[in-house]
């Protein structure tokens, strides 16, 4: 890429924005998939469900937006494994005192986001096999409900993949995880688009732990939730 804008996305400084872009357009998509994946605690058989991803899956424009979702998901984690491996290289090469520095002025969360990002990247790649491509590929049973029109009984699907404990432990897991993704990478999101200020900066913290703590506790408690109804 010749162009100040190609020069600017393959700088460091370019995919930092990019990663903070992406990163933030990924935090508000989980909030809004964990408001319809709560719907799986509704006590009235899967309808709820059901008819929020017939929805989901049948309105153009949530169409349109989950291919710029996955388009995201690749570049967020993409960005993130390339900067890791810069950013541990880098470290080899200066030595000790880089180490010692690092050890001294960055969390755990921070130093670890690669190893980090690469666990919720396979986990993303499970998720979408036992879901996502079994709705498109495998042979889901239809429901109606209320003479309505038929729609894929997806809540059967969730049922059966939740009521394997493994299966439960790998997600529950995979949301402690990204909590601690999340724990750093809001606040960082803000401060690689210089959105810091003493007023708000604070502010932007306290909503970024909230937020890293009780959106994946929603998430880990579906699966708990719904395996334990089968017991």
């Amino acid at each position: 890429m010749n162009t100040w804008l190609g020069r600017f996305l393959t700088s460091s400084i370019g995919k930092k924005v990019v990663m903070a872009l992406t990163g933030l357009f990924l935090i508000s998509f989980l909030a809004v998939h964990l408001v319809g994946n709560l719907q799986l605690l509704a006590s009235d058989g899967g309808q709820a469900f059901n008819e929020y991803a017939y929805f989901m899956t049948h309105n153009p424009l949530i169409k349109f937006t989950s291919y710029g979702l996955y388009a995201f998901i690749l570049i967020h984690a993409i960005q993130g494994i390339a900067l890791w491996l810069k950013n541990r290289a880098a470290r080899g090469s200066q030595g000790y005192a880089v180490k010692v520095n690092r050890t001294a002025g960055a969390s755990k969360a921070s130093v670890r986001m690669g190893a980090l990002g690469t666990i919720i990247l396979l986990f993303i790649l499970l998720h979408m096999y036992q879901f996502w491509l079994q709705m498109k590929l495998g042979n889901t049973a239809m429901v109606g409900y209320d003479g309505g029109e038929q729609v894929k009984d997806l809540y059967t699907l969730v049922m059966g993949v939740y009521a394997n404990p493994v299966f439960v432990g790998i997600y529950v897991i995979s949301m402690i995880v990204i909590g601690f993704h999340l724990w750093h990478g809001f606040e960082s999101a803000f401060q690689t688009l210089g959105l810091n200020h003493p007023k708000w900066t604070p502010l932007i913290k306290l909503v970024g732990r909230a937020y890293s703590v009780l959106v994946p506790l929603g998430f880990a408690i579906i699966p708990i939730w719904m395996y334990l109804a089968q017991q």
